[in-house]
C-alpha cells in the first residue's frame, strides 16, 4: 500500500509561466519560483500518477467529474508565447476514484470524448491543469472537477475517496489542488474590488499555516461571493485525502499581483 506520497496548493495563473510573460517577467516571478521549488519537491517524491484537482474541469451540474480519457491535451497562447501540454490519463486509477466515491454515495460522472479509446480518446485540459502541471515531473495524470451545487461536507467525503483509490492502486501518487484565491482585490479587475477579498485571502494563509484546512468549510456563502475565490473547493478534497494528522503545510508565498491573489504550498504527507 502506498498512496498519496506529496501534495501541494498551487496558482494557475498563465504569467507565472516564463514563456507567457514576456513583457512582464518579474509580475508573477515570486510565484514563479515557489511552482519551481514545488516541483523539485514533487520529482523528489517520486510519484507514478499526479491527481489534479482543477475548478475549470468539465463541470457537471451537481456530480464531481473525473477524465476517463486515453489522454488530455491543452495549449495556452498569451502575449507572444504559446505552451502546448499532452498528458496521458491513468485510466485504472480514475475509475477507482469514481468506484470509491459511488461507494460512498457520491454523485461523480466519468468522461471521455470521441472514442472509447485510441489517440482520439482526448479530453481538453483547461489551464487549471496546464499551468501547474507545467512546473512538474512528466507522469500521467488524473483530472477531478468538484461541483459547487454540492456540499463543502461532500468535498471532504470525495477527499476520502481519493486515499481509498490511491492506496488501492499501490502506487505513489502526488495531489495537486490548483486554487487561485480572492478575484476581487482590484476595481479595475473583471471582478471588480471587494475587502472581503484580501480578508478572505488573509483566513486562508492561516489556516494553512495552522494546519486547519478543513475549516474552510465554515466560510460563509456571503463572504465567499463576495470574495470570488475559486480554491476553497478543491482544498477541502486535499483535506479529505490527506487528513490534518498525516500532513505538514509550509506556505512558501503569497501575493496579489494583478486582481486574484496567488499562493503556494507543500503538504508532506506522514505515512
Amino acid at each position: 500500500m502506498t498512496g498519496f506520497v506529496f501534495g501541494c496548493l498551487t496558482p494557475h495563473g498563465s504569467q507565472m509561466i516564463e514563456e507567457l510573460s514576456v513583457s512582464s517577467p518579474r509580475l508573477m516571478e515570486k510565484t514563479r519560483a515557489s511552482m519551481e521549488q514545488l516541483g523539485r519537491q514533487m520529482a523528489d517524491a517520486n510519484p507514478d500518477v499526479i491527481v489534479v484537482l482543477t475548478p475549470h474541469g468539465l463541470r457537471v451540474e451537481g456530480q464531481f467529474s473525473v477524465s476517463d480519457s486515453e489522454h488530455m491535451y491543452g495549449q495556452l497562447e498569451e502575449d507572444g508565447g504559446i505552451v502546448r501540454m499532452d498528458c496521458r490519463v491513468d485510466r485504472e486509477l480514475a475509475r477507482s476514484i469514481a468506484a470509491a466515491a459511488i461507494s460512498r454515495e457520491l454523485p461523480i460522472c466519468q468522461v471521455n470524448y470521441a472514442t472509447s479509446e485510441g489517440p482520439l480518446s482526448c479530453l481538453p485540459m483547461d489551464w487549471g491543469v496546464l499551468v501547474p502541471m507545467h512546473f512538474m515531473p512528466e507522469v500521467p495524470i488524473v483530472v477531478v472537477t468538484p461541483s459547487r451545487s454540492l456540499s463543502f461536507a461532500d468535498h471532504v467525503r470525495m477527499g476520502e475517496a481519493l486515499t481509498t483509490a490511491a492506496e488501492a492502486s499501490g502506487k505513489r501518487v502526488g495531489l495537486i489542488a490548483s486554487c487561485d484565491w480572492a478575484h476581487a482585490h482590484d476595481a479595475n479587475g473583471p471582478y471588480g474590488f471587494h475587502p472581503d477579498a484580501a480578508k478572505l485571502d488573509a483566513q486562508v494563509v492561516t489556516l494553512l499555516e495552522e494546519n486547519r484546512l478543513e475549516a474552510m468549510a465554515e466560510f460563509e456563502a456571503g463572504f465567499i461571493d463576495n470574495a470570488k475565490p475559486d480554491g476553497v473547493w478543491q482544498t477541502l478534497i486535499l483535506a479529505g485525502a490527506i487528513p490534518a494528522h498525516k500532513r505538514r503545510v509550509e506556505v512558501l508565498s503569497y501575493e496579489v499581483p494583478t486582481y486574484f491573489g496567488l499562493l503556494c504550498a507543500a503538504v508532506s504527507v506522514t505515512q
